[in-house]
């Protein structure tokens, strides 16, 4: 009985690890990134938590598909400056509305949130040392395709 729940336990834990993202962590590939254009700014999407693994709604960027919720892991998007609007969409739509200025770089945390019978997957803009901070938890996943 007792290698039985050992068993059932090491499933478990693999099935969580394997909802995680793997790949170099933020301090490793954060010099790699390219410089932005003249009229860009950058959004870094994150999430920080593994609650809720198997949970990985699509994020989308005015309504363009550009990454998913993956647990401890980011992604960037390199954008013309503007207003956007970050959703994600499990039982129920979570939308965030900001403006992207020249140059500037902003940081959306993915944060998770119980549901009915699914997590909720939320966006939050927080403040560039917050995610700068947060993001060296994460595992980058790859940078994603202007949707303009």
């Amino acid at each position: 009985m007792k290698q039985i729940a050992r068993y059932c336990w090491l499933v478990g834990l693999a099935f969580f690890l394997a909802g995680c993202a793997s790949g170099p962590k933020y301090a490793q590939v954060r010099g790699t990134f390219p410089a932005l254009g003249p009229e860009q700014g950058r959004i870094y999407i994150y999430r920080t938590t593994a609650l809720g693994a198997a949970v990985q709604p699509a994020v989308k960027l005015n309504e363009q598909e550009v990454g998913s919720a993956k647990p401890k892991g980011f992604f960037y998007v390199d954008t013309p400056a503007g207003s956007y609007q970050i959703s994600t969409s499990t039982e129920v739509k979570r939308t965030l509305s900001f403006t992207l200025d020249k140059a500037q770089t902003r940081y959306v945390r993915l944060n998770m949130a119980w549901g009915f019978f699914v997590g909720h997957c939320y966006p939050e803009l927080v403040e560039p040392e917050v995610g700068e901070k947060e993001l060296e938890k994460c595992s980058f996943i790859g940078a994603k395709p202007c949707p303009r």
